[in-house]
Protein backbone atom coordinates (compact mmCIF):
# COMPACT_ATOMS: atom_id res chain seq x y z
CA UNK A 1 0.00 0.00 0.00
CA UNK A 2 1.48 3.35 -1.06
CA UNK A 3 0.50 5.82 1.66
CA UNK A 4 1.71 8.71 -0.50
CA UNK A 5 -1.65 8.40 -2.26
CA UNK A 6 -2.98 10.41 0.68
CA UNK A 7 -0.99 13.38 -0.62
CA UNK A 8 -3.20 13.39 -3.74
CA UNK A 9 -6.26 14.39 -1.74
CA UNK A 10 -7.05 18.10 -2.04
CA UNK A 11 -7.13 20.36 0.99
CA UNK A 12 -7.70 23.99 1.73
CA UNK A 13 -6.07 25.90 4.60
CA UNK A 14 -7.91 27.83 7.29
CA UNK A 15 -7.45 29.63 10.60
CA UNK A 16 -9.85 28.35 13.24
CA UNK A 17 -10.26 30.91 16.04
CA UNK A 18 -11.95 30.45 19.41
CA UNK A 19 -12.61 32.31 22.64
CA UNK A 20 -13.23 30.98 26.13
CA UNK A 21 -13.69 33.63 28.78
CA UNK A 22 -10.83 36.10 28.36
CA UNK A 23 -8.65 33.64 26.47
CA UNK A 24 -8.56 33.95 22.67
CA UNK A 25 -6.72 31.47 20.48
CA UNK A 26 -6.47 29.97 17.01
CA UNK A 27 -4.75 27.32 14.92
CA UNK A 28 -4.29 26.24 11.32
CA UNK A 29 -6.60 23.48 10.05
CA UNK A 30 -6.82 21.90 6.61
CA UNK A 31 -10.32 20.43 6.67
CA UNK A 32 -13.38 22.66 6.47
CA UNK A 33 -16.09 21.67 4.02
CA UNK A 34 -19.81 22.03 3.49
CA UNK A 35 -21.32 18.61 4.14
CA UNK A 36 -25.04 19.44 3.83
CA UNK A 37 -27.12 22.27 2.38
CA UNK A 38 -30.48 21.82 4.13
CA UNK A 39 -29.87 22.47 6.92
CA UNK A 40 -26.56 24.12 6.04
CA UNK A 41 -23.74 22.29 7.77
CA UNK A 42 -19.96 22.72 7.71
CA UNK A 43 -17.60 20.14 9.16
CA UNK A 44 -14.17 20.94 10.53
CA UNK A 45 -11.59 18.50 11.90
CA UNK A 46 -9.27 19.73 14.65
CA UNK A 47 -6.28 17.86 16.05
CA UNK A 48 -6.72 17.00 19.72
CA UNK A 49 -3.13 18.13 20.35
CA UNK A 50 -4.15 21.72 19.63
CA UNK A 51 -5.27 23.95 22.50
CA UNK A 52 -7.85 25.34 20.09
CA UNK A 53 -9.47 21.89 20.08
CA UNK A 54 -10.00 21.93 23.83
CA UNK A 55 -11.43 25.45 23.79
CA UNK A 56 -13.81 24.63 20.93
CA UNK A 57 -14.90 21.43 22.67
CA UNK A 58 -15.83 23.46 25.73
CA UNK A 59 -17.46 26.49 24.11
CA UNK A 60 -19.00 25.04 20.92
CA UNK A 61 -18.32 28.20 18.93
CA UNK A 62 -15.58 29.29 16.53
CA UNK A 63 -14.75 31.31 13.45
CA UNK A 64 -13.08 29.81 10.39
CA UNK A 65 -11.13 32.21 8.15
CA UNK A 66 -10.38 30.93 4.65
CA UNK A 67 -6.70 31.52 3.84
CA UNK A 68 -6.10 33.00 0.39
CA UNK A 69 -3.18 32.91 -2.03
CA UNK A 70 -2.24 36.39 -0.77
CA UNK A 71 -1.30 35.00 2.65
CA UNK A 72 2.28 35.25 3.85
CA UNK A 73 4.26 32.54 5.60
CA UNK A 74 4.14 34.56 8.83
CA UNK A 75 0.43 33.75 9.15
CA UNK A 76 1.20 30.03 9.16
CA UNK A 77 4.08 30.49 11.59
CA UNK A 78 2.00 32.55 13.99
CA UNK A 79 -0.98 30.22 14.19
CA UNK A 80 0.73 26.91 13.44
CA UNK A 81 4.26 26.93 14.82
CA UNK A 82 3.43 27.75 18.44
CA UNK A 83 0.86 26.60 20.97
CA UNK A 84 -1.79 28.75 22.57
CA UNK A 85 -0.95 26.96 25.81
CA UNK A 86 2.38 28.80 25.82
CA UNK A 87 1.66 32.12 24.11
CA UNK A 88 -1.15 34.60 23.57
CA UNK A 89 -1.61 34.56 19.80
CA UNK A 90 -3.62 37.77 19.92
CA UNK A 91 -1.22 39.88 21.97
CA UNK A 92 0.71 42.82 20.52
CA UNK A 93 2.85 40.46 18.41
CA UNK A 94 -0.14 40.02 16.10
CA UNK A 95 -1.14 43.24 14.34
CA UNK A 96 -4.62 44.36 15.42
CA UNK A 97 -5.19 45.59 11.84
CA UNK A 98 -5.04 41.98 10.61
CA UNK A 99 -8.20 40.81 12.36
CA UNK A 100 -11.65 41.94 13.42
CA UNK A 101 -14.13 40.81 16.04
CA UNK A 102 -17.24 39.07 14.71
CA UNK A 103 -20.72 39.27 16.17
CA UNK A 104 -19.98 36.17 18.25
CA UNK A 105 -17.15 38.10 19.98
CA UNK A 106 -14.51 35.86 18.38
CA UNK A 107 -11.78 37.27 16.10
CA UNK A 108 -11.55 36.40 12.43
CA UNK A 109 -8.50 37.01 10.27
CA UNK A 110 -8.70 39.71 7.59
CA UNK A 111 -5.16 39.75 6.16
CA UNK A 112 -4.39 36.93 3.74
CA UNK A 113 -7.94 35.57 3.81
CA UNK A 114 -10.92 35.78 1.47
CA UNK A 115 -13.92 34.83 3.65
CA UNK A 116 -14.90 33.87 7.17
CA UNK A 117 -17.61 31.78 8.81
CA UNK A 118 -18.99 31.96 12.34
CA UNK A 119 -19.87 28.44 13.39
CA UNK A 120 -21.84 26.80 16.18
CA UNK A 121 -21.15 23.14 16.92
CA UNK A 122 -24.19 20.88 16.61
CA UNK A 123 -22.46 17.54 17.13
CA UNK A 124 -18.99 16.07 17.28
CA UNK A 125 -17.40 12.75 16.39
CA UNK A 126 -14.26 11.32 17.99
CA UNK A 127 -11.90 10.27 15.19
CA UNK A 128 -8.91 9.31 17.31
CA UNK A 129 -6.23 11.93 16.66
CA UNK A 130 -8.88 14.49 15.65
CA UNK A 131 -12.40 15.50 16.55
CA UNK A 132 -14.83 16.15 13.72
CA UNK A 133 -17.14 19.05 14.55
CA UNK A 134 -20.40 19.32 12.60
CA UNK A 135 -21.35 22.99 12.68
CA UNK A 136 -24.09 25.39 11.68
CA UNK A 137 -22.87 28.61 10.03
CA UNK A 138 -24.59 31.55 11.73
CA UNK A 139 -22.67 34.31 9.91
CA UNK A 140 -20.45 34.43 6.84
CA UNK A 141 -18.84 37.15 4.76
CA UNK A 142 -16.63 37.44 1.67
CA UNK A 143 -13.49 39.43 2.46
CA UNK A 144 -11.66 39.53 -0.88
CA UNK A 145 -11.68 38.19 -4.43
CA UNK A 146 -8.33 36.41 -4.01
CA UNK A 147 -8.33 32.68 -4.73
CA UNK A 148 -8.41 30.26 -1.80
CA UNK A 149 -5.07 28.78 -0.80
CA UNK A 150 -4.84 25.05 -1.35
CA UNK A 151 -2.37 22.86 0.47
CA UNK A 152 -0.57 22.33 -2.83
CA UNK A 153 -0.29 26.10 -3.40
CA UNK A 154 1.12 26.53 0.09
CA UNK A 155 3.74 23.87 -0.60
CA UNK A 156 4.85 25.36 -3.91
CA UNK A 157 4.48 29.10 -3.37
CA UNK A 158 4.34 30.08 0.31
CA UNK A 159 6.39 27.61 2.33
CA UNK A 160 10.09 28.57 2.31
CA UNK A 161 12.29 26.15 0.42
CA UNK A 162 14.45 23.95 2.69
CA UNK A 163 17.95 25.28 3.26
CA UNK A 164 21.02 23.05 3.51
CA UNK A 165 21.79 22.25 7.13
CA UNK A 166 24.47 20.37 8.99
CA UNK A 167 26.37 20.30 12.23
CA UNK A 168 27.14 23.65 13.78
CA UNK A 169 28.53 24.80 17.09
CA UNK A 170 25.11 24.71 18.76
CA UNK A 171 24.67 20.96 18.34
CA UNK A 172 20.89 21.25 18.63
CA UNK A 173 18.70 18.42 17.37
CA UNK A 174 15.75 19.52 15.26
CA UNK A 175 13.08 17.40 13.61
CA UNK A 176 11.78 18.99 10.40
CA UNK A 177 8.53 18.01 8.70
CA UNK A 178 9.37 17.17 5.09
CA UNK A 179 5.83 18.07 4.07
CA UNK A 180 5.37 21.60 5.41
CA UNK A 181 8.70 22.59 6.98
CA UNK A 182 7.51 22.76 10.60
CA UNK A 183 10.40 22.24 13.04
CA UNK A 184 10.36 20.63 16.48
CA UNK A 185 13.40 20.86 18.77
CA UNK A 186 14.36 17.91 20.94
CA UNK A 187 16.47 14.77 20.97
CA UNK A 188 13.68 12.30 20.22
CA UNK A 189 10.42 13.03 18.45
CA UNK A 190 7.57 11.18 20.20
CA UNK A 191 6.26 8.20 18.22
CA UNK A 192 2.71 9.59 18.29
CA UNK A 193 3.75 13.11 17.24
CA UNK A 194 1.50 14.75 14.66
CA UNK A 195 2.61 17.85 12.75
CA UNK A 196 0.45 20.76 13.95
CA UNK A 197 0.44 22.26 10.45
CA UNK A 198 -0.10 19.45 7.98
CA UNK A 199 -1.12 16.68 10.41
CA UNK A 200 1.46 14.22 9.11
CA UNK A 201 3.05 11.68 11.49
CA UNK A 202 6.59 11.13 12.73
CA UNK A 203 7.43 9.11 9.62
CA UNK A 204 7.39 12.33 7.59
CA UNK A 205 9.98 14.10 9.79
CA UNK A 206 13.73 14.22 9.21
CA UNK A 207 16.33 14.59 11.96
CA UNK A 208 18.71 17.54 11.67
CA UNK A 209 21.73 18.31 13.88
CA UNK A 210 22.49 22.02 14.04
Amino acid sequence: MNTKAMYRLSYGLFVCTVKNGKKTNGCIINTAIQVASSPNRISIAVNKANYTHDMLKETGRCNVSVISTEAEFELFKHFGFQSGRDVDKFDESFNAKDYRIAENDIPYITKGTNAYFSLEVKESVDLGSHTLFICEPVMMEVLSDAASCTYEYYQKNIKPKPQPVGKTATGKTVWRCTICGYEWEGEELPDDFICPICKHPKADFEKIIR
